[in-house]
């Protein structure tokens, strides 16, 4: 593309973006009204909540529903930045800044030779699509580290490292990033990272790691894969409860055990795909790294007890860094996320009602919405498994322009 060519794409790419998230801030300060539930009360009242709790120097200790790790307080805490505006405000408003601040991360990487602005295309498009949710929630944050990390890549280890650490001390997630580190120092500077967090925290609040108890009694949340079973169940006789429990809406009753027990399987039987990959593969590229972390997080996501509309948010930045490279092999199961962002927001806030109520309108939609997941997950686990396993059918092509060449990202050092 010429310099003309990039300057009109850039524009295009900031004149979306700046429209769709104005849209998005005049719905979250409620000046326009979103279908469905409100999504802001997590921020005005939990999340304001605890930052009373936080801000005291304590974790909050008698609340099930903070299930978060020590370096979530960060997130909590940050609106304090913002003292001349209200809390709710000062949130949506730093949300806002780390949407901003993904979207440079991305226009930035796009720009370099190897590389391609599809990425910047995919988070613009993405982010609107889950509707005012994205800034009501704190993972937005989270994803602009994730971004950071994996966009320093084969060329920093020791930044990816660190960020992937401290990400996974905000919301654990984003230690599945090193999946596909071949670096020693990445994984050294994450250990030494989420150390150190975890450290400050225990000394300095008490009651750091008491989420481990209260995520450890979660069930299945009705937005699930494994809650298509207990939805369909509900129209032949099973006679279970749909309550708020442990700070989501979760299904109570029989078989509700050996539902959650068996996405935890599921769960194990995914990190061993991964384990197995991992000791097959033997090309690692420079889009391997966000390639691998993509495929992670979908099978941590997919698999998961709770699929919340925010776990959109993480796959949307995920697959945004895997398209800016040009040799990136992630463009369907991008396009299948992007997907089910937009049937994520008929579920959540829109049809919400129906989910609760296990009618067919708001079955169709999760069987929709966790059927593209699914679909995402296969695709992607097959992609990364052909571009780096030998043997595979399109492990032995060459290293394409801009890649890093696979003696030096082997290196262990």
């Amino acid at each position: 593309m010429d310099r003309t060519g990039v300057k009109r794409a850039l524009a295009s790419l900031l004149g979306v973006w700046g429209v769709t998230r104005l849209g998005l801030l005049l719905f979250v300060l409620k000046v326009f009204l979103f279908p469905g539930a409100d999504v802001t009360t997590d921020v005005s009242v939990i999340y304001q909540g605890w930052y009373e709790v936080l801000r005291h120097g304590t974790f909050p200790l008698d609340d099930v529903t903070w299930q978060y790790p020590p370096g979530a307080a960060l997130a909590i805490l940050s609106p304090g930045l913002l003292p001349f505006l209200d809390y709710p405000t000062a949130f949506f408003v730093l949300a806002f800044v780390a949407d901003l601040v993904v979207l440079s991360l991305l226009l930035y990487a796009g720009l370099r030779p190897g590389r391609t602005l599809r990425g910047a295309c995919v988070w613009v498009l993405g982010v609107p699509l889950l509707g005012p949710t994205v800034y009501s929630r704190y993972d937005l944050m989270v994803t602009a580290v994730a971004v950071a990390a994996l966009l320093a890549g084969a060329r920093h280890p020791r930044t990816t490292g660190a960020l992937a650490g401290f990400g996974a001390m905000v919301k654990v997630w984003p230690a599945l990033l090193l999946v596909g580190a071949v670096r020693r120092r990445a994984w050294t500077w994450a250990a030494l990272t989420a150390s150190a967090v975890a450290a400050l925290f225990a000394v300095a609040m008490p009651g750091a790691f008491a989420f481990l108890t209260f995520q450890r009694d979660r069930g299945t949340e009705v937005e699930s894969l494994g809650a298509l079973v207990l939805h369909v169940a509900r129209h032949f006789g099973w006679h279970g409860e749909v309550l708020l429990n442990y700070g989501s809406i979760e299904f109570l009753g029989p078989h509700v055990k050996a539902v959650s027990t068996a996405a935890l399987l599921l769960t194990a039987l995914a990190f061993g795909w991964l384990l197995l990959w991992r000791l097959s593969a033997a090309r690692f590229r420079s889009h391997t790294l966000a390639d691998a972390a993509f495929t992670a997080v979908l099978m941590f996501t997919v698999t998961s007890r709770v699929i919340s509309p925010q776990y959109l948010v993480w796959l949307v930045g995920l697959a945004a860094v895997c398209l800016c490279f040009r040799a990136g092999r992630m463009t369907v199961p991008a396009v299948l996320v992007l997907l089910a962002a937009f049937v994520t927001v008929l579920e959540f806030p829109v049809g919400f009602a129906h989910v609760v109520v296990s009618d067919w309108y708001g079955i169709t939609l999760l069987f929709l919405r966790n059927g593209l997941l699914v679909a995402a997950t296969v695709t992607a686990a097959r992609a990364l498994w052909h571009s780096t396993v030998p043997g595979a059918p399109s492990a032995s092509l060459p290293v394409q322009q801009g890649t890093v060449p696979d003696k030096l990202t082997q290196s262990p050092s």
